[in-house]
């Protein structure tokens, strides 16, 4: 079968306008593609896959039967971003993460917007992720969110909406540098005659987000990595990231508070740390002010944290943004601290702890995508339109018992990319987590995570899910 020959079928494609029609950019691609000999894509296929097993790529899954570690699953048919959507999705993701930003600061600070009504004072107050010890926090030039990774989906039309927020400690991004890696010795003739933006200097970009934090009279400071350990289901991210930034990658236990200031134990005794990347939740952050049955934090970190002796990326309290019931409120915030519309729209978003909202759900559990505010991962959800009647049954009690704790969204037909099955193309249904770094300024990663539903008609993209990946292929022109 030739790529040409693949038909898109009913939803919006991002190689294929229509049967034989490639989109702007992907022409190239699919007459390389359907030069090769018989097998040959196969062959790069399997050589791209073997290529990251001997990497190290790979992922933890939690409870899994089969052996908690796999190797990162992969497509290399890439999709394809003009330089033209790209630059509005990365206006919009700018304009979101500040307000996201000021969002933050106010709801610990001043609480302006809860107390002009914009946003109903108990959906935060009641957030598993606003955190009471944080308000009065002022981390450094004000920023809270440093790194995070917004999931994007398009619709049957192809047009844009952001999914979800992830402020806390999004991953994936490791990923996103190594199937590069692969993808340029995949198809090597292809980048040197298409122009596609590099992606292999985020973690300098990172580094500098992150030494932004450091007040300007330390002149040698220390950055960390802060990994819950070996069984964190990204351990292969941090170790990925602290050694392409050359900083350390420590755990809880390596570190202490003594003299005042944070520590890192070393062969030569205590060393000072002046900020660290955290890549735990902030109930394990310190036993002694959150979980107290943590045993990843750091005890203490807290006092040295507040009066701005050590630096945290990103900073606590802001995983109150992740609550899905919070999302719904974004284009609230833009136009009540921009005064502008979204510039990339929400999905239509049904709040549950409303009545109205909520008798509509259960109406049409059927129809619906139902959400638990603080899921990840494809957990704590149901597909309404695939799900048995015994368990939209379920949903309804657990809805019912806690509304609060649920929306619900409609299943939007998500826009495919032809991917490789067998010894044919299929198409696959995707979404996309660009990474946005905050620091002197804001700079949006050009692409991103492409992720991969592989089970076919499967709309969860997730890994711990049967999903898989794709390079992103933003194009410069």
């Amino acid at each position: 079968m030739k790529l040409a020959d693949y038909d898109p079928g009913d939803f919006y494609d991002e190689l294929f306008a229509g049967p034989g029609q490639p989109r702007p950019g992907a022409d190239l691609l699919v007459r390389r593609i359907d030069s090769f000999p018989p097998g040959e894509l196969t062959r790069r296929q399997q050589a791209a896959q073997a290529a990251l097993m001997q990497l190290g790529v790979t992922f933890n899954v939690y409870g899994d039967s089969q052996g908690a570690e796999r190797v990162w699953p992969f497509d290399i048919l890439p999709r394809i971003v003009t330089a033209q959507e790209w630059e509005r999705l990365e206006r919009g993701l700018k304009q979101r993460i500040h307000v996201l930003n000021l969002f933050l600061s106010d709801i610990y600070g001043e609480q302006k917007i809860l107390k002009d009504g914009v946003i109903p004072r108990e959906v935060i107050t009641s957030a598993k992720g606003f955190l009471q010890p944080c308000v009065g926090l002022q981390p450094p030039h004000g920023i809270w969110c440093h790194i995070t990774g917004t999931d994007l989906v398009r619709d049957r039309q192809g047009d844009w909406f952001v999914l979800e927020d992830n402020l806390r400690v999004p991953s994936g991004v490791s990923y996103v540098l190594e199937n590069r890696r692969v993808m340029k010795s995949t198809f090597p003739q292809v980048f040197q005659m298409l122009p596609i933006q590099p992606v292999d200097d985020y973690p300098s970009h990172l580094l500098e987000t992150l030494l932004h934090l450091v007040p300007s009279y330390l002149s040698d400071p220390t950055v960390v990595v802060l990994t819950p350990g070996v069984y964190n289901s990204a351990y292969f991210e941090h170790t990925f990231l602290a050694q392409q930034m050359g900083v350390e990658l420590v755990e809880g236990r390596d570190l202490t508070v003594a003299d005042g200031y944070l520590q890192m134990r070393t062969t030569r005794g205590l060393k000072r740390v002046d900020v660290i990347y955290r890549r735990l939740d902030d109930d394990f952050v310190d036993p002694l002010v959150f979980r107290p049955d943590s045993l990843l934090g750091v005890p203490g970190l807290m006092e040295v944290y507040r009066p701005g002796r050590v630096a945290l990326a990103n900073a606590l309290g802001t995983g109150v943004a992740d609550d899905k019931v919070v999302y719904a409120y974004v284009p609230r915030m833009v136009r009540y601290y921009l005064g502008e519309d979204p510039i990339i729209p929400n999905v239509p978003t049904y709040l549950c702890w409303e009545e109205q909202d909520r008798r509509y759900v259960l109406e049409h559990l059927d129809q619906l995508v139902v959400k638990a505010a603080n899921e990840s991962g494809g957990y704590g959800m149901l597909m309404g339109q695939t799900a048995t009647p015994t368990e939209r049954a379920d949903f309804a009690q657990r809805i019912e018992a806690n509304p609060r704790n649920y929306i619900a969204q409609p299943t939007l037909a998500l826009s495919r990319v032809p991917t490789i099955i067998g010894e044919g193309f299929e198409g696959r249904h995707v979404d996309l987590r660009p990474y946005v770094l905050y620091g002197k300024e804001i700079y949006v990663h050009p692409g991103g995570l492409t992720r991969v539903a592989l089970k076919k008609g499967s709309l969860v993209v997730n890994s711990s899910q049967g999903g898989g990946s794709k390079d992103t292929w933003v194009l410069t022109q």
